[in-house]
Order: structure tokens, then C-alpha cells, then sequence
């Protein structure tokens, strides 16, 4: 096992998970925010155990899956852009459960968190998929095109899964306002895909051809 991989991985897994019990459970002003717990137990635990999959099988696609550098300027720009939306979502939920502004019941979240343990299971079959995910936009050594599985439904399938996952966060939180801030998701990923498309059109063999074969970037029939 690589030692130092797996203390960034640690060190990254416990300080996001201070953060997203903070960001929730300070606003709401108490402990007793099921929702919250909920989201953390299903966001956080299936992640536990696919990092130690992911050393143990395949420590380069952590590794990629820990970078955080981007280069590109318009990829810094979706970052800070997709963290104050964040920010704001979550934060916004916590208020929800403290002054009770739109409470939405509780099969909304135990549907909601259905739908989310199936996108984390599309992750897990995109990361099978493809090696070669980075959490940065940019060309690798050796990469080649995926045109099979979800890459023969849209160019962007991890898009597609988080896009699913960020959507149904705010639902299991019970907060229909947080929900509604998480839809600008939908032009920060689009900032997004159009600059990663312009790198790898330019400098990734067989991708226009492959852009030709498979018409939609994020939603079959829509985008």
C-alpha cells in the first residue's frame, strides 16, 4: 500500500466530512437533523469503502480522483462558481430545518436518497469504464477514447451521474430551496463541458469522430 496516497486520501475524506457536518448542522442549530445524517451516511460511507477499493485495485485513478490543480482558467472559474453554489445549498438546508420555511415529508428524502445510491452505483460503473477520470481537465499519457457503456449514451457520463447525485441532495435534506439553488448546476457543468470538449477535440485522436457518433453531452434526447 502506498502510505502517503493513502494519508491524503484520509486526511481528504475526514476534512470534507467535518466540513459537510458543519455546513449543516451549524445553521440548523441542532444535532438532531435526521435528513443530514441520512445524506452523510450515504454519501460518506459508500465513499470510505470505494477510496479503499480504488487503493487497493487502482491507486492512479485515485490519485487522478485527489487532484485538484486545474490549469485551464475557465475550469478555476466552474470551481469557485460550483462551491459557492455549494455553499449556499447547504447552508441554505440548515436554515430550512431551523425556522421551517418549506419542510417537505419524509418519504421525499428516503426516495430521494434511493436515487442517489443509484447514481453512486452509475459512478462506481463510470469509473470502471474509464481510467482515464481525472478530476482535472486535461490529456494524459497513453489516453484513448471510451465510446462503449454509458459513453455510447452520452460523451459526459459522470456528469450525467452528478448531476443526479447534487439533484437529489437537497431533496434528501427535506429543502426544496436548496434544490432550487443546485439547479445552476445545469450552466456551470455546460461552462464546463464545452471547455473539456475543446481540449480533447484539439489534442485527443478520434474524438471529433467520436463526438460525431454520440450526439448528447449530458441527457439523452435533451443535451
Amino acid at each position: 500500500m502506498d502510505t502517503g496516497l493513502f494519508i491524503k486520501g484520509m486526511s481528504r475524506f475526514l476534512a470534507g466530512l467535518l466540513l459537510f457536518v458543519l455546513l449543516l448542522m451549524l445553521p440548523a442549530g441542532t444535532w438532531d437533523f435526521w435528513q443530514a445524517w441520512l445524506l452523510i451516511g450515504i454519501l460518506f460511507i459508500p465513499m470510505f469503502f470505494a477510496g479503499l477499493v480504488m487503493m487497493r485495485k487502482n491507486p492512479d485513478l485515485l490519485r487522478k480522483r485527489l487532484r485538484i490543480d486545474e490549469k485551464e482558467d475557465d475550469q478555476k472559474m466552474v470551481i469557485l462558481l460550483s462551491t459557492l453554489m455549494f455553499l449556499a445549498a447547504f447552508l441554505t438546508a440548515g436554515f430550512n430545518r431551523r425556522f421551517g420555511w418549506i419542510l417537505l415529508p419524509a418519504w421525499v428524502s428516503w426516495a430521494a436518497a434511493g436515487v442517489f445510491l443509484f447514481a453512486y452505483a452509475l459512478y462506481a460503473e463510470v469509473l470502471r469504464e474509464n481510467t482515464f477520470l481525472s478530476r482535472t481537465v486535461e490529456l494524459q499519457e497513453n489516453q484513448k477514447v471510451i465510446d462503449s457503456g454509458l459513453y455510447s449514451i452520452v460523451r459526459h457520463p459522470m456528469y450525467m451521474v452528478t448531476l443526479l447525485l447534487f439533484l437529489s441532495m437537497p431533496l434528501v435534506l427535506g429543502s426544496v430551496i436548496s434544490f432550487l439553488i443546485l439547479l445552476l448546476y445545469f450552466p456551470i457543468i455546460a461552462k464546463r463541458i464545452r471547455n473539456e470538449e475543446q481540449v480533447l477535440s484539439q489534442g485527443l485522436e478520434g474524438y471529433t469522430a467520436y463526438q460525431e457518433k454520440v450526439k448528447y453531452r449530458l441527457i439523452p434526447y435533451i443535451y
